[in-house]
């Protein structure tokens, strides 16, 4: 029987390679570290990365936390009890290089359990995934990074790429923009055992998509980071990060779980750029670049 203990130890173990791959890519910056403990129940580790040779901003947080549910929560999750327990590691990188893809990754799991009576089951699922949300969209890099997400879950279960790239495109969506937040990746949440997966599978599956995101990342970013780049192609990458605020601010729900459970402030809403611009009513040039990423920024565009 896999604990909860466990699956804490292992994801704490993700976070760990994670942070040791990106210092070693940048080359200049390293993590700052803070451990922290939420009122409610439990803490984290929230490490940060700024300035560096081509991480401007971005966070590796790994928390683990547990307490009561807030009414407003188990409203949204349609779950009867009130005691709780959520670990996982949540991911946002904002290069300072436009031709630079950001990325976000986060893996997580969820458990309530059973009530003292017996009369409610205990509640236990995995959730997570990647996207890719590149300022300006190349297609062979679009290609490569969609290649790497079918590649893990094929070793799975060979519905799973198709079955999460549609559940990314659907849920990485800017309705008041009608665009995609980027060209997507896998998104899945309330994984658990069935008649065809285990549950220890179930769990393989999530930790082979924390151990993904290293290597896919590091090929994009050494790919482009030595491109020569425009200020009007830095100025479009700021424009793109306004989009990218947008979303977690409106729609993000591990934004909206984070703030209704007491979580920490500074953790939650490191996902946001150190820079970005609302231009108003921002017209791309016909057969720009700009025009061609646009016309990207829609869902269901089979990559691979």
């Amino acid at each position: 029987m896999i604990t909860k203990e466990q699956i804490a130890a292992d994801y704490q173990q993700i976070q760990d390679e994670i942070c040791t791959a990106l210092e070693a890519t940048d080359g200049k910056a390293t993590f700052e570290q803070e451990v922290w403990e939420r009122g409610g129940g439990g803490g984290g580790r929230t490490r940060i990365i700024q300035n560096g040779n081509i991480f401007e901003k971005g966070g590796v947080n790994f928390s683990a936390v547990h307490g009561q549910l807030p009414h407003t929560i188990k409203k949204a999750l349609n779950v009867e009890q009130d005691d709780f327990f959520a670990t996982g590691v949540s991911i946002v990188i904002h290069p300072n290089h436009p031709l630079v893809p950001i990325i976000h990754m986060n893996i997580r799991y969820f458990e309530m359990p059973s009530s003292f009576n017996n009369d409610t089951p205990p509640v236990r699922w995995f959730g997570g995934g990647i996207d890719l949300t590149p300022h300006y969209v190349f297609d062979d890099d679009a290609r490569y990074f969609h290649q790497q997400l079918k590649n893990t879950c094929d070793q799975f279960n060979t519905d799973f790429y198709h079955r999460f790239k549609t559940w990314a495109d659907n849920y990485f969506f800017i309705k008041h923009r009608e665009e995609t937040r980027g060209i997507g990746g896998i998104f899945y949440d309330r994984l658990t055992a069935t008649d065809d997966i285990t549950w220890e599978t179930v769990f393989e599956f999530s930790k082979a998509v924390g151990r993904t995101f290293a290597p896919t990342y590091l090929e994009l970013v050494n790919r482009n980071r030595d491109k020569p780049f425009t200020d009007e192609q830095q100025q479009w990458q700021y424009q793109r990060r306004s989009r990218y605020t947008e979303f977690n601010l409106v729609y993000d729900a591990g934004t909206k779980f984070g703030l209704e459970t007491n979580g920490r402030i500074e953790s939650i809403l490191m996902s946001l750029p150190p820079t970005a611009k609302w231009v108003y009513n921002y017209q791309a040039q016909p057969g720009s670049k700009e025009e061609k990423t646009l016309s990207l920024l829609k869902k269901g565009i089979n990559w691979v």
